[in-house]
């Protein structure tokens, strides 16, 4: 309709859950010796991550995030519209945990909820399918959920992947919002990359004709990941990503104050920096003590600057999520909205 008024989505307040296990690298050493937990967390950055217990799954860590969500920012139940939950670990193949969230955060009947499988990109994913939501006029308040419980699928000797993924949930409410705040969304998907990074178990595909590692399988976890080859689709893809980013969004690389990238590892990050010719301060890699939490690390970073007081309103940033697929997706965002009070 001509003259119609036009909402935006906007980034609100976040909250974090961290499942109360913590998993040190010491820890580590103590149990394997002939491990290099010094090398390893020089390479990966990463030096402790949380573990969801046994009868923990990705709902249970979400729930405690949207809870924290409500309790602490004074979010009325009542006030959402739609829910978007992303994970790759859902507590059943069928029915949709969106709905079992619903359910169990007590929300109104007549919201929309939905699951979506995408793992290292998914938070700006969600972001663009929260955005389209509130400017087609669908909702006001979107709830944007993260949880993965990748450890679940990680044998316990599996030195490549136990010392990497941690598990976590964030909740982040995207509200309307009369300007502008996020744009330039550039997507990329390439499944020829699925043999880099994939679960071994839970589908319904015959065994014999199901998708083979790319290389041999070292490790007995139910989860396979081929990390140089996902190293070398990373330097591919996302310098691309970012050009096409600023290309769309009319800016130019210096103009950003901040490149929130998904906290996949040290090593891979920095060589990130080093292509992108972006220095340290800009792009920051805070994962020492939470490990890779795929989808939520954006969110998580997000949040750990917020608390720090470093992300400012007036600051503009690239956030860029990149990983198993292989999928890939970016977009620009100010933070308009400023710090928010707690209750």
């Amino acid at each position: 309709m001509l003259g119609r008024h036009v909402n935006y989505a906007a980034i609100g307040p976040i909250a974090v859950h961290f499942p109360a296990r913590v998993e040190t690298n010491a820890e580590l050493k103590a149990q394997f010796p002939d491990w290099d937990m010094d090398s390893i967390g020089e390479k990966t950055g990463i030096y402790a991550r949380h573990i969801a217990a046994p009868e923990e799954c990705s709902s249970d860590l979400a729930v405690a995030a949207v809870e924290r969500l409500f309790a602490e920012y004074g979010i009325e139940r009542d006030s959402i519209d739609y829910l978007l939950f992303c994970t790759q670990t859902p507590d059943y193949s069928l029915p949709t945990t969106a709905c079992l969230l619903q359910q169990r955060l007590g929300l109104k009947e007549s919201i929309g909820a939905l699951d979506f499988n995408l793992g290292c990109s998914g938070f700006v994913y969600g972001l663009s399918l929260a955005d389209g939501l509130i400017r087609g006029e669908m909702a006001r308040r979107v709830l944007l959920v993260t949880a993965e419980t990748y450890t679940k699928l990680i044998h316990p000797t599996d030195r490549s992947l136990r010392t990497i993924f941690g598990d976590a949930a964030a909740a982040t409410l995207i509200e309307a919002h009369p300007v502008p705040t996020l744009g330039a969304f550039q997507f990329g998907t390439d499944g020829n990359g699925a043999d880099t990074l994939l679960a071994t178990r839970g589908g319904f595909r015959d065994p014999s004709q199901m998708i083979k590692p790319r290389h041999r399988k070292r490790w007995p976890s139910d989860l396979y990941m081929d990390g140089p080859s996902l190293i070398n689709f990373s330097i591919g893809k996302i310098p691309e990503l970012v050009e096409g980013v600023c290309r769309y969004a009319g800016r130019g690389l210096h103009e950003f104050d901040w490149f929130l990238f998904h906290q996949a590892t040290f090593k891979m990050l920095d060589q990130m920096r080093a292509l992108l010719n972006i220095p340290a301060e800009k792009l920051p890699i805070r994962l020492e003590q939470v490990g890779n939490t795929v989808s939520c690390t954006i969110p998580v970073l997000i949040d750990q600057l917020r608390q720090s007081g470093e992300l400012r309103p007036d600051q503009l940033s690239m956030l860029v999520g990149f990983g198993v697929g292989w999928s890939w997706a970016g977009c620009v965002w100010q933070d308009v909205l400023g710090p928010f009070q707690r209750t």
